[in-house]
């Protein structure tokens, strides 16, 4: 049976970061995924250096409604969205119910989702984790019998590297980390930086974006309308046709930094092989097949300890059981490249069931062409 998951993401329009435009296609695509709510985690202060816009990035931009609206459309599918506090937390008890109703929406989707829910779902947090904090402060009871699990994309290594979704809300990250909930820890950065590739942390790149090309031509849209920073307000018929060849080759050259893809391959059952033949390929658990080689993307038991600054260290042991977990891959060198080649034949095999346009009507087949291999740029 598919997992059935709460997604909390940074997701802006224009991007902040457009890895998270480019991840969010994995749950609405994956047949192990069951998507049940994106929870729009928003960050915005005003100070004299940046007017108006996210802590860091300069400004201005909105949460990511549209591009949820747009794979929506894509895939014929009714995920909810909604809005978090744009604030940090003030303390670890705060349940931000003094902000306007507007950015309340978040943490409630997020709670009736459990409540709905027959089986416990897990969570997934690519952002402050303001969000789940938020909730968990509402409503702890119904958290500690209804979430799976917290899948924390957050932190470092080491406490010498303050990573971008702790410095987001120190006090959030403190609260969940510390909850006694299931978790599983994917570091971003290393003790260097988030761009580093460490044995704990979950960074890895790609080299150009060219392959998106190949893609089902709504997929390929979406992502260039995301990733292209367009600023068309037709956003459904910008799936139907094809953006400026400028746009294109902008993002086609662009070299990518991915995070979320070890927690997406962790929470679908899914696992990155090496085939006899060489290739490598993201599959179920079940399709392993006898001469496949896995290639490691695993949980291991640790005990974690948060820190002032809401950064955590870890401990791996099996002495500590299996409430905390973090990630680990053997050889991030290997792992990197044996992504490079998997990850992009899986997004070029995501097509939307009978998408017909959201203006022009049926698709032909031929319009979606097979994922033949990298392109030059």
């Amino acid at each position: 049976m598919p997992t059935p998951v709460i997604v909390v993401t940074d997701l802006y329009l224009p991007p902040e970061d457009p890895g998270d435009n480019f991840d969010l296609v994995f749950p609405f695509a994956s047949e192990r995924v069951d998507l049940r709510a994106v929870i729009l985690d928003v960050s915005i202060e005003k100070r004299e250096s940046v007017k108006e816009g996210v802590i860091g990035y300069p400004g201005p931009r909105d949460p990511g409604i549209i591009p949820v609206a747009q794979l929506n459309a894509l895939f014929g599918t009714r995920v909810p969205c909604g809005i978090s506090p744009f604030a940090r937390m003030r303390d670890l008890d705060d349940e931000m119910r003094d902000v306007p109703r507007f950015q309340q929406q978040g943490p409630e989707l997020l709670l009736e989702v459990l409540r709905t829910s027959a089986e416990p779902v897990h969570i997934m947090s690519f952002g402050s984790a303001r969000p789940i904090a938020v909730a968990l402060n509402r409503d702890p009871g119904l958290m500690r019998e209804k979430v799976a699990a917290i899948h924390l994309s957050a932190g470092s290594t080491t406490l010498d590297y303050l990573e971008w979704n702790v410095y987001l809300d120190p006090i959030a990250m403190r609260r969940v980390v510390d909850s006694g909930l299931p978790l599983a820890l994917y570091p971003c950065a290393s003790a260097v930086d988030c761009y580093t590739l460490d044995v704990h942390n979950t960074v890895w790149w790609l080299e150009n974006l060219a392959w998106i090309e190949d893609m089902h031509p709504g997929l390929r849209r979406y992502l260039l309308y995301g990733l292209g920073g367009e600023s068309r307000i037709d956003f459904l018929r910008a799936l139907d046709e094809d953006p400026s060849p400028e746009v294109a080759r902008r993002v086609y050259g662009r070299r990518h930094a991915v995070w979320e893809t070890a927690a997406w391959m962790v929470v679908s059952g899914s696992q990155l092989v090496r085939r006899a033949d060489g290739t490598h390929r993201i599959v179920g658990a079940a399709d392993v097949a006898p001469d496949d080689v896995i290639i490691p993307n695993e949980l291991v038991p640790a005990r974690v300890r948060s820190h002032e600054t809401g950064l955590y260290t870890f401990e791996i042991t099996e002495a500590a059981g299996d409430r905390v977990r973090v990630f680990r891959r053997e050889d991030p060198a290997e792992y990197e490249k044996a992504l490079q080649e998997a990850l992009p034949a899986l997004y070029c095999g995501f097509a939307p069931p009978e998408w017909q346009g959201s203006t022009t009507g049926t698709l032909r087949d031929a319009e979606h062409r097979t994922y033949a291999g990298p392109l030059s740029v």
